[in-house]
């Protein structure tokens, strides 16, 4: 499935809703089995599988010089937001095909394959969070199911590392709650250590990251820059902004790759978002701007953007700049050979 009315309807819960009545006790439900990452099963992508991360948007297949010599650890944002029966856990079951479905034909379709042109994409499926976890009062509860789904997405790497990556650069990339797991991956096992020499760069998006969140892996500041990290949070942009500032958090603008506040960028400058149709490529489909942490951009302007009720933008934190995070990704790969 592909048209973008599917994938509002998994990622607008984001921004407007939070499940219909409690989950019940973490305690009381049965927690999935662990997953075995030698399995392809527990891969959303991986290069020995077709699978959705392979797309690309009709007439934007790029000249893939690197590819073959770089590896993505794409993580995906939470996919198990609702009250169905399938729905109704604290953490996902790797093994669940409706999960998988929903996982796959949006998260890995529509964001994954963004850096598909930069290198060879490993997914892992773990046992996600529920979205309740990020907006409940048990504290308790929301940490356990989190730090379930970081174990997961640890073991994952690792196993990555020990199996596959074989000394390859790599860039890891993520979204909403995949950053959160991003973001203290990357302090435990990246920071400071010799893997981060092969660290071309870190997407983390949709995620509040504190600029001095690694010692020793700063934030991008142009985009030809590697061995850092970029990470933006996308808002409409009105008269009167309403969001407060959020002082030491990182923003990056995805159409210029600065972080200074004020330095505007029109949407002459973006090179098209992939928002209603996978296939469908719309240039110029908002500007961006860096305001106190956050990334303000115009309402979208495309047919069906009435989607873009909220003014919370996050569910086109990646999709609104698609084409250009696509040609930055492989740019900075470029960038991490010539300085070899």
């Amino acid at each position: 499935m592909r048209h973008f009315f599917f994938l509002f309807s998994v990622l607008l819960i984001f921004q407007t809703c939070l499940p219909y009545k409690p989950l019940g006790a973490y305690e009381s439900q049965a927690v999935p089995p662990i997953p075995d990452y030698a399995s392809l099963s527990t891969w959303a992508a991986h290069p020995a599988l077709q699978d959705p991360s392979d797309q690309v948007p009709l007439n934007h297949q790029d000249a893939l010089v690197w590819h073959d010599s770089v590896d993505v650890f794409f993580i995906h944002p939470t996919t198990l937001t609702g009250n169905k029966r399938w729905q109704r856990t604290w953490n996902g079951h790797v093994n669940d095909e409706q999960l998988n479905y929903k996982t796959d034909q949006t998260a890995i379709l529509y964001q994954a394959t963004i850096f598909n042109g930069a290198g060879r994409v490993y997914a892992p499926r773990y046992r996600q969070a529920h979205l309740e976890a990020f907006f409940t009062a048990d504290k308790t509860t929301s940490k356990a199911a989190l730090e379930l789904a970081y174990a997961d997405v640890k073991a994952s790497f690792q196993y990555y590392m020990d199996h596959w990556n074989s000394g390859r650069p790599f860039i890891i990339a993520a979204h909403s709650q995949g950053a959160r797991h991003a973001l203290i991956l990357i302090r435990e096992m990246v920071d400071g250590t010799p893997l981060q020499q092969q660290l071309v760069a870190a997407y983390l998006i949709g995620w509040p990251i504190p600029v001095d969140a690694f010692p020793h892996i700063p934030p991008c500041t142009n985009p030809e820059e590697i061995q850092c990290y970029c990470s933006w949070r996308t808002w409409e942009r009105k008269s009167g902004f309403e969001k407060p500032i959020e002082l030491g958090i990182v923003c990056t603008n995805p159409l210029n790759w600065c972080i200074e506040q004020g330095l505007y960028a029109p949407a002459s400058l973006n090179e098209g978002g992939v928002l209603r149709q996978f296939d469908v490529v719309y240039p110029h489909v908002t500007d961006a701007e860096v305001y106190g942490g956050m990334l303000l951009a115009a309402k979208p302007q495309f047919k069906g953007s009435f989607f873009f009720r909220k003014k919370n933008y996050h569910i086109g934190d990646l999709n609104l700049y698609y084409m250009n995070v696509r040609e930055n990704a492989a740019l900075r790969v470029e960038q991490h050979f010539n300085r070899k």
